[in-house]
């Protein structure tokens, strides 16, 4: 993940400057020192301090960065979370990037604490998915951890699971079960197997194969829910999935499920308001 996170620092950074970022490179002599500060502009969850250090050594290991307020930290509005100093044309090179990473990852974490504090007393947890902004997956997951929600699977490479479209392509449930347990020991991986149902009957043969970890119950009611915990009776881990709201967060988690999986964590949020401000009287 490291090296990812390195090639993705890379292209963030070829993607914006190109051949040359002619605008400060035109008014700025490459002498000239200064120092930034990271400006809260409303109130919510900072995410991303760790990620800003990560860029900023990446472009120019000289600048110094002193941090004031660290992850996962509740923030309001006129707060000032790091100051950064250093060769001016280093500032305004690094600037967006920050910005562009920092205020998506602040989102996440903002309206995921609020997720987390809603399943607070409840055996439940938040789940996120892989409904990210490509290339920003990692950057996303980690906030989804900062504000203190749980990582479903990373990609497609660390779990098993078997959607609807799967089981479909598959002949069934059973099938799709017994292929990929034959795959898992030809190939002498280890990986945990999570099977969607969109119904009784497939929760029913889905237990009767056994061979898994977790099973997605897809689109069930709360009743439905309810009633299939009972039938589970601990046997497998239960996600509820399929477009749950706040709203019904509770009622879901007091069904007595163990994850709830919420798209909205990471495809639809609204970044949080930053700023990176030179200062003047340094």
């Amino acid at each position: 993940m490291d090296q990812l996170i390195e090639d993705l620092i890379k292209l963030s950074f070829a993607e914006d400057i190109g051949d040359g970022d002619h605008t400060t490179l035109s008014c700025i002599p490459a002498t000239a020192v200064g120092k930034s500060w990271l400006i809260v502009k409303e109130n919510g969850v900072l995410a991303g301090v760790e990620t800003a250090l990560h860029i900023f050594r990446s472009f120019d290991p000289v600048l110094k960065v002193t941090v004031l307020i660290p992850d996962g930290t509740e923030v309001k509005k006129g707060d000032i979370a790091f100051t950064v100093e250093g060769k001016v044309q280093s500032l305004l090179q690094t600037e967006r990037l920050v910005l562009n990473v920092m205020q998506r990852m602040s989102g996440i974490a903002t309206v995921t604490r609020k997720y987390a504090q809603a399943l607070e007393g409840t055996q439940t947890r938040v789940l996120d998915t892989r409904k990210t902004t490509p290339g920003m997956r990692i950057w996303e997951k980690e906030a989804v951890k900062i504000g203190g929600g749980t990582n479903h699977r990373i990609g497609l490479f660390d779990m098993i699971l078997l959607k609807d479209n799967h089981v479909d392509f598959a002949g069934g449930i059973a099938q799709a079960i017994t292929r990929t347990k034959a795959y898992l020991k030809e190939k002498g991986k280890n990986l945990k197997i999570e099977i969607e149902v969109r119904n009784f009957a497939e929760l029913e043969e889905a237990m009767q194969t056994g061979g898994i970890d977790r099973i997605m119950l897809d689109n069930f009611s709360v009743t439905d829910t309810r009633e299939a915990v009972r039938r589970v009776n601990g046997r497998y881990e239960l996600e509820s999935s399929g477009g749950i709201t706040f709203d019904a967060l509770q009622a879901y988690a007091e069904a007595g499920v163990d994850y709830i999986s919420v798209g909205a964590l990471t495809h639809s949020v609204k970044s949080l308001d930053l700023s990176l401000k030179a200062v003047y009287n340094n």
